[in-house]
């Protein structure tokens, strides 16, 4: 019998083990075949079919897993390996906000942290935030940049992502609401194909608090998924987009399989597909890639 669709559970291999209690579960839930390991007691696909009778929704099958902390994602069985790959970087490439972590260093860290939640958050407008962020930089050394980046950390799986889809041909690209001149960095490091951000004015070896050119927001993310396939000549259902923040909302919905990573409420509230306590490793699995192919960091 062939099977439409896909379940796939995923746990955080550094703290848990995925338990046969959780798989047994699931399978019932949705009806579906035995499970095909793609992770040794971290991740399995378990084949099924959204039509059958009584098969469970996908917010039924996250709350009653979430007590085991395991991940469930849905995905159509044809297609699942993407060409196109689009990732925020704060928060979700990065274990921070590069722009609350340059505050910090500054002894700004209250005032701009405040107006970083309730953008991300969707509280206010982005443009605006990011403008009045910015402006608190003011006088600020260029040095300062460079102090964070030093102290960046990366997420689990960043880099066997993109090197894993980059491997099997995908185009991919890290997109921020955050300054290019960190994107550019964090770009080279795990190997992405393209990087975009907004650029900070810096005059005399210092940040002027002013942004140069039009800002990258939410609009802009998306613009940057529909370019990226049509530029492959590929549809936008095989385009694969994460982030965590309401600016990345539009790229989510659009994207053929758009994850909210460790996402704001809001995000949640509006996408479906989540990954709420694994790594990044959770994006390969949710595309049939077993652990074995990946490349390593």
């Amino acid at each position: 019998m062939s099977f439409p669709n896909v379940l796939t559970l995923i746990i955080d291999r550094r703290h848990h083990s995925l338990p046969a209690e959780a798989i047994d579960i699931a399978r019932n839930l949705v009806k579906g075949a035995a499970p095909v390991t793609l992770s040794e007691k971290e991740a399995v696909d378990i084949p099924f079919s959204l039509s059958e009778k009584g098969a469970a929704s996908i917010e039924t099958i996250r709350a009653t897993l979430a007590p085991y902390k395991v991940d469930t994602i849905i995905t159509k069985n044809r297609g699942r390996r993407k060409a196109v790959l689009i990732a925020d970087m704060d928060s979700t490439i990065l274990t921070g906000e590069t722009l609350d972590d340059l505050a910090t260093l500054l002894g700004l860290g209250d005032k701009i942290a405040q107006v970083t939640k309730a953008a991300m958050n969707g509280e206010i407008d982005f443009a605006t935030s990011l403008r009045e962020r910015t402006a608190f930089l003011k006088n600020m050394p260029e040095k300062a940049l460079e102090d964070v980046y030093q102290n960046l950390t990366l997420n689990a799986g960043a880099i066997e992502l993109v090197q894993t889809m980059k491997a099997n041909g995908a185009r991919t690209a890290l997109i921020s609401g955050g300054f290019s001149w960190y994107t550019k960095r964090i770009a080279e490091r795990c190997g992405f194909d393209e990087n975009y951000g907004n650029e900070l004015e810096i005059k005399d070896g210092k940040i002027t608090g002013n942004l140069i050119g039009d800002i990258l927001g939410p609009e802009s993310k998306r613009e940057h998924l529909d370019r990226l396939c049509e530029e492959r000549g590929i549809k936008l259902k095989a385009s694969l987009t994460t982030g965590d923040g309401s600016n990345d909302i539009p790229m989510l919905k659009e994207a053929g399989l758009g994850l909210a990573f460790h996402a704001k409420p809001v995000v949640r509230k509006e996408i479906a597909q989540q990954v709420n306590f694994a790594t990044l490793r959770a994006h390969l699995f949710a595309q049939g890639y077993p652990a074995s192919s990946f490349i390593e960091a």
